[in-house]
């Protein structure tokens, strides 16, 4: 089990393998943490696939709106929608794009990420500056890895519950 230092700013997200433990960086992005820690309590990503997961490069989730494999889903269109909450402004910082560091997905516009996040696969420096970080896995890397690839995937993996430690 990993030491949870902070469980305010802490999510466990539960795949099909196993618990991922998040530490979320509220320093860094509170904005994105505070979005996150929103959208788990309200259960919000409880089903929520993994729409996009390219080999040696990341796996992208949360889309609420079109994403809930649970719901009301349709392949096709996850990866387009977000939450209806307002977007976030960018919350660029000097973290890289590391291994296991979550990363707010968004369009063009740097300040239209609002509920879709990704998981690094590998370091991704190139996207530093660009995507805010706002948390990093420190348990759990291996079941993030084991997580289904494609664009999207035929028969995508989902993320079961995301929970704030605090709330466990």
């Amino acid at each position: 089990m990993a030491e949870i230092k902070d469980p305010e700013n802490t999510v466990v997200i539960e795949l099909k393998d196993g618990p991922v433990t998040v530490e979320l960086l509220p320093d860094v992005a509170p904005q994105h943490v505070a979005r996150m820690k929103e959208l788990a309590r309200s259960g919000a990503y409880d089903g929520v696939v993994f729409h996009r997961v390219i080999e040696g490069f990341m796996a992208q989730t949360g889309d609420v709106k079109h994403g809930n494999a649970d719901g009301d889903f349709n392949l096709r269109m996850a990866g387009t929608g977000g939450s209806d909450l307002p977007n976030l402004p960018a919350e660029f910082s000097k973290l890289p794009h590391d291994r296991g560091t979550i990363g707010a997905a968004r369009s063009q516009n740097p300040n239209s990420a609002n509920s879709q996040f990704f998981i690094n696969f590998k370091d991704n420096h190139f996207l530093n500056g660009q995507y805010t970080v706002y948390g990093r896995v420190i348990e759990g890397m291996e079941h993030v890895d084991a997580i289904t690839r494609g664009e999207p995937p035929q028969n995508p993996d989902k993320m079961i519950s995301v929970k704030v430690a605090a709330d466990a």
